[in-house]
């Protein structure tokens, strides 16, 4: 940041008075310009049937990670709940109806500056279909899922928790699981 977005003068990098991190200060207005972490939304679509387990995943049309796995997310937006905009990004990415669930994972991404929230999602049909950020979308079992080509470390977390969790998430009980991932790795 090198203006102010309230009056445009040259923003400085300091401590402001009663305060104890750095922050973009403007000399001239006085505005403190915080930057927190970014609130991403998910949702684990899943389908049960009989005592088989599947998971809805989408092959991503966009940057980053083009071209791999993931499950429907994306940024959360002003005035909505987490809760809503998990729902907006699975009906935006994956089509799907579903019935929104519990929250099943935080995980905390500190080195980019995110949190990503995880809800578990029961697919009303297995009608769904790719939108403009989706190249397709295919059910999985967990053994069926190309765990080499999921996009996200936090994806691929939440995937390993929902199927080592699979019998409680099946009962109906699901329970919070909190990570912090601090180092980041993605398949090449």
């Amino acid at each position: 940041m090198k203006f102010c977005s309230q009056c445009a003068h040259p923003v400085v990098f300091d401590i402001p008075l009663d305060d104890t991190l750095p922050r973009y200060i403007c000399k001239n207005c006085k505005t403190i310009h915080y930057q927190n972490p970014k609130i991403v939304v998910n949702t684990i679509p899943f389908w049960k049937e009989e005592k088989e387990l599947s998971v809805l995943l989408c092959l991503r049309a966009i940057e980053p990670r083009l071209g791999f796995w993931t499950l429907p997310g994306g940024f959360m937006e002003n005035n909505e709940t987490t809760k809503e905009g998990a729902l907006r990004e699975t009906e935006e990415e994956a089509g799907a109806d579903i019935v929104m669930g519990d929250l099943f994972a935080l995980m905390n991404l500190p080195t980019v500056q995110q949190v990503h929230l995880f809800y578990l999602a029961e697919l009303k049909s297995l009608s769904f279909a790719p939108g403009l950020e989706t190249l397709e979308t295919q059910m999985f079992t967990e053994t069926e899922i190309p765990w080499d080509e999921i996009a996200f470390t936090s994806t691929r977390q939440a995937l390993e928790l929902f199927f080592s969790d699979q019998q409680k998430a099946l009962n109906g009980q699901s329970r919070l699981h909190s990570v912090d991932l601090k180092r980041l790795v993605y398949p090449t």
